[in-house]
């Protein structure tokens, strides 16, 4: 129910914007968040976004100021917009939604906590 697209092969320093969509229905989700996941690597929280309140955020150290999540419930789209990419930036970027009902005063940063997963887009950065 949710889909990620908008990878690519970008050279270092360029830009991508990711894209998370869910169909089916309307998203109803508390929280959505990035996630990435680097060959050889656990899965690694990137951002996420207050879905239903407010539409505050909140990002890794690695990506802060180069990266910025945003919604748009008329098209049920929250979007990664990354900057200034590296190469170690490298890696399958996942978008994860909470469950319905459920909800957080602190918006959660652990992969368990989400319910809902696309199926991943590549992001590989060339140096």
């Amino acid at each position: 129910q949710l889909q990620a697209s908008g990878g690519g092969l970008v050279q270092s320093g360029g830009s991508l914007r990711l894209s998370c969509v869910a169909s089916g229905r309307t998203l109803s989700s508390s929280v959505i968040a990035w996630f990435r996941q680097a060959p050889g690597k656990e899965r690694e929280f990137v951002g996420n976004i207050d879905w239903l309140y407010g539409g505050a955020t909140n990002y890794a150290d690695f990506v802060k100021g180069r990266s910025t999540i945003s919604r748009d419930g008329a098209k049920n789209t929250v979007t990664l917009q990354m900057n200034s990419l590296k190469p170690e930036d490298t890696a399958v970027y996942y978008c994860a939604a909470t469950r319905e009902g459920d909800y957080y005063a602190i918006m959660p940063i652990h992969a368990s906590v989400y319910s809902y997963w696309g199926q991943g887009t590549q992001v590989t950065v060339s140096s």
